[in-house]
């Protein structure tokens, strides 16, 4: 990585409000750089002898007409009052170099933009509201920015001028370093989605409540529940590029038992940068014992013959949209007999939640039908002593080994949704256009005296991308077989 000319970048948002305001520093230096100075003949010579790159006659993105729908209805929501959606901004990894940005969500389903710094501005107009997007233009390369700072397009890559992004998103684009003082100045009421940019909210301070702000969070969050048909289609190509990694993990499982968990977790990953963004989340690559840990991600253990890998994983397409499905593998190929038992436990609890998922159902009654499946196995493995099946349930008992609900809504962020209230969420009804996961599972810890020997350390669930259709459900992870003779035969397939 090189380091030699790169000076500093400006470490917080008082910097770049100076520029805005006329009163530019100069672009900081690196302490230990090996050019601590620029010349005035280099300077002078970096300003010119550079072609015209501006882009002309763009399309809009392809889901520049969602977004706009979904302005629309943020709008309706808030009449009157100014709403400011951040991205956020890069966060430090160490020292001098960033983790990798991903936009916030809200901000990402509003615009269609992925930019860091970016922040749209609803400003309320007699009949509505008129959308702005704030984005960094183009590096300077009359002061140097574009070569000198460590964010300039020299060293980061070039970025959409305001006018090819206005052209790209359909909204009007302005300069972002000039918002702070903009919101400084403003009147009237503001809401601002919180937690992402602490420049905004400071120049908001004085001008918003959390108790409003909060409502805006729980409305953007609740506009997520039901996907657009845009939505649905990136859905399902994160899904379909998600079975694509499941089947290259399975063909290099030798090479996992001959290393660790990581080459699993590395070869998903090379899946999921080459045919999306991202993985969705940090991928669960839990072999053997560690399959009973729920967010298995150290991924550093054995890989075992004879034992099951459970992975969870799931590809983020390029505009943001997660998959996440879960399958447990027995790793030589070959289901052994108390393994099948637990996992066809829980591919019948499975099929009972995804019959449950139809539109006009309560939310929770895929939870419901799943857990009663895995509480009869449970009893009739006598697991839970001389107890029925209702008991068992109205005491909650089987949650000793089934731990986590059984699904959760899945979009932008892998447990979408999240903000929602609880009426419009759990408490509330499936409706056509919803999409959750479908996930039951069996974990038998290693240390648990309550069960056999022969149950400990072995952990199973098989987790599946739900659709509600306007006449039932389909499933968009189906690529991916899941019960056990149809697992072991694709194995064999995959392993030649």
């Amino acid at each position: 990585m090189a380091e030699e000319l790169t000076p500093e970048t400006p470490e917080n948002e008082s910097d770049r409000t100076a520029e805005a305001e006329g009163t530019e520093e100069p672009i900081k230096q690196r302490k230990n750089g090996l050019y601590p100075e620029v010349s005035d003949e280099l300077a002078e010579n970096m300003k010119s002898g550079w072609a015209d790159t501006e882009l002309h006659g763009l399309e809009p993105v392809a889901q520049a007409a969602h977004t706009e729908r979904r302005r629309a209805a943020l709008s309706a929501r808030f009449p009157g009052e100014r709403l400011v959606i951040p991205a956020g901004n890069l966060r430090t990894r160490s020292n001098d170099t960033e983790y990798s940005f991903r936009a916030a969500t809200e901000y990402a389903h509003l615009t269609g933009d992925q930019s860091h710094d970016g922040v749209l501005v609803l400003e309320p107009t007699a009949d509505g509201h008129e959308a702005t997007v704030h984005l960094l233009p183009r590096s300077n390369r009359e002061n140097g920015e574009f070569w000198l700072d460590g964010q300039g397009e020299l060293w980061v890559g070039r970025r959409h001028s305001l006018a090819e992004a206005g052209q790209l998103l359909g909204i009007a684009a302005e300069d972002v370093r000039e918002l702070p003082q903009k919101l400084r100045e403003a009147t009237g009421p503001v809401r601002v989605v919180r937690g992402h940019d602490a420049g905004v909210e400071s120049a908001l301070t004085d001008k918003v409540t959390a108790e409003r702000d909060e409502e805006l969070r729980v409305f953007l969050s609740e506009a997520r529940l039901v996907k657009d048909e845009f939505e649905i289609a990136e859905l399902q190509r994160a899904c379909d590029a998600t079975a694509r990694g499941f089947e290259d993990v399975v063909r290099v499982l030798d090479r996992a038992e001959a290393t660790s968990e990581r080459y699993i977790e590395g070869t998903f990953f090379l899946r999921a940068r080459v045919d999306g963004n991202d993985v969705g989340y940090g991928s669960i690559c839990a072999a053997g014992p560690h399959a009973t840990t729920l967010h298995w991600v150290r991924n550093d253990g054995a890989v075992r013959s004879g034992e099951l890998l459970l992975l969870d994983a799931g590809v983020e397409t390029t505009e943001l949209y997660t998959a996440d499905v879960t399958r447990t593998l027995p790793i030589n190929g070959r289901f052994t007999e108390l393994q099948r038992r637990i996992y066809d436990a829980v591919y019948e609890a499975q099929e009972a939640g995804i019959a449950a998922v139809k539109p006009g159902a309560p939310y929770r009654d895929f939870h419901d039908a799943a857990q009663r499946v895995l509480a009869t196995r449970l009893v009739e493995w006598g697991l839970l002593g001389d107890l029925d099946v209702e008991k068992v349930l109205e005491l909650g008992l089987q949650r000793r080994w089934t731990l986590h609900g059984t699904g959760h809504m899945l979009g932008m962020d892998v447990h979408d949704c999240a903000a929602a209230r609880r009426e419009t969420y759990v408490a509330g009804t499936l409706e056509p256009g919803m999409c959750l996961t479908v996930e039951p599972g069996l974990y038998f810890q290693a240390d648990d005296l309550t069960v056999p020997e022969e149950y400990r350390g072995i952990g199973v669930r098989i987790e599946d991308d739900i659709l509600v259709t306007e006449d039932g459900n389909r499933n968009l992870s189906a690529a991916l077989p899941r019960q056990a003779d149809e697992v072991e035969a694709w194995m064999a397939r995959l392993r030649g």
